[in-house]
């Protein structure tokens, strides 16, 4: 295939499932299904409303060029893991069409691609004989695969028995190495280390180099942007954006600013919270110290986390923290517990308390921080935590700091950081 020739073109793709609304017992006894069947041969049969159809994916159209290195965004439940199941042929879709030209290896999420009962030296020639790859072919990619994945020792263990973490190292290495010609990517590689998942991001720099073409999803905006040229933007099933990567991830970005600082937004749903549901967040919004809205900020720069929370039982106590990862997974800093019971009404329930976090003089280094924020009476007793519902935090530096000899690419490293409540 020659370069810019197309290998992947959707055309009006749809993936509809029915979704049950009835509650059934989860045991029926034979008495019970016999009882049933026999009911349904005497009764007229009735209109079953119990069930409702669900669009996961609804008229989705683009085309893939031969060495793209496509960027698939969006936020939970928007079709992305959907999206690369279709294209990898683990379902069918309900309506549209797909062409795909070349062997295609997909790494979706863990447990899938592998045969449990066999050993890892045995699921290398599996995957390989199911890319269509012959015996000697496998082989002469074999010791390239053990020494990347690092498991060389647990090579003849079945692969039921590997962590999550070895199974990933493993998997990537069989579907990045066996020469496909599309590799298909999900949110998968977040289960291993950052030490692994940069090696991943080389290796699929490398893949592409050689004019193959790489679908991959995620959360992390930074692998994005470093990995790939172009972008596609799920939105509740159907393609919001496509185009460059920086254009596709700043409307995304953008649109989640938009949509979390409302009252009504998705941060009261989310499903990335937890918690006992004590206190809730209700609002947060980001400001730099003259309480102007932003999502970007030097470092060294002076933060301001505004907080509007929900008490919905009687608390006298309540503490909040926060806590940043790195583009890499790896938790940066957080705060301590800071105490807010000042704010609370010992007396009442169902009512808003607001107050704000300064981060003072915050020695970020240049990259996008996700966040996380906690309330809660103590680190045994939390009430709701909240995970990556706001943009990743946008942090660069100066030039007079890169021209110091400051290296915003140098490792990331846990560091303190001076913090204080205001009302």
């Amino acid at each position: 295939m020659s370069q810019g020739q197309s290998v992947i073109r959707v055309e009006a793709l749809g993936k509809k499932y029915v979704i049950g609304n009835n509650q059934q017992e989860r045991y029926q006894s034979l008495r019970d299904v016999i009882s049933t069947k026999v009911k349904s041969i005497f009764s007229k049969p009735q209109e079953n409303n119990n069930f409702t159809d669900f669009w996961a994916l609804k008229d989705i159209n683009f085309d893939i060029q031969q060495g793209d290195r496509v960027g698939i965004i969006g936020r939970n439940g928007a079709g992305k893991s959907t999206l690369l199941k279709v294209l990898s042929r683990i379902t069918e879709p309900t309506t549209g069409s797909i062409a795909i030209k070349g062997r295609i290896a997909s790494l979706l999420e863990v447990g899938t691609g592998f045969h449990p009962e066999l050993s890892g030296r045995e699921n290398i020639f599996l995957n390989g004989a199911i890319l269509g790859m012959g015996r000697k072919e496998i082989k002469s990619k074999f010791d390239e695969i053990v020494d990347f994945s690092e498991i060389e020792k647990f090579l003849d263990t079945p692969v039921k028995r590997y962590s999550s973490g070895m199974y990933v190292r493993l998997a990537f290495a069989v579907a990045a190495h066996l020469e496909p010609e599309i590799l298909i990517v999900d949110e998968v590689l977040a289960v291993g280390d950052s030490k692994f998942q940069k090696k991943c991001l080389g290796k699929m720099g490398e893949v592409s180099s050689q004019g193959r073409t790489i679908l991959f999803v995620s959360h992390n905006t930074t692998f994005v942007r470093s990995l790939c040229n172009k972008g596609i933007w799920l939105d509740k099933g159907q393609v919001r954006q496509t185009g460059s990567t920086a254009e596709v991830i700043n409307s995304y970005l953008s649109s989640m600013h938009d949509q979390v600082f409302d009252e009504n937004s998705e941060l009261h749903n989310s499903l990335n919270r937890r918690g006992r549901g004590d206190a809730r967040f209700s609002k947060i919004i980001i400001t730099d110290i003259n309480n102007i809205e932003l999502s970007s900020f030097l470092s060294g720069q002076d933060i301001k986390f505004n907080f509007k929370v929900k008490i919905n039982e009687f608390l006298s106590s309540l503490s909040v923290c926060l806590m940043f990862k790195s583009p890499t997974g790896e938790i940066v800093t957080s705060t301590p517990l800071k105490d807010v019971s000042t704010f609370l009404n010992t007396n009442q329930k169902d009512y808003f308390i607001s107050f704000s976090v300064l981060l003072e003089k915050t020695p970020f280094r240049a990259g996008e921080y996700e966040m996380y924020f906690w309330l809660g009476e103590s680190n045994e007793t939390f009430f709701d935590l909240v995970d990556s519902v706001l943009p990743p935090l946008q942090i660069s530096t100066d030039k007079e700091e890169e021209e110091l000899g400051y290296n915003p690419a140098a490792p990331y490293g846990f560091f303190d950081i001076a913090t204080q409540i205001i009302s």
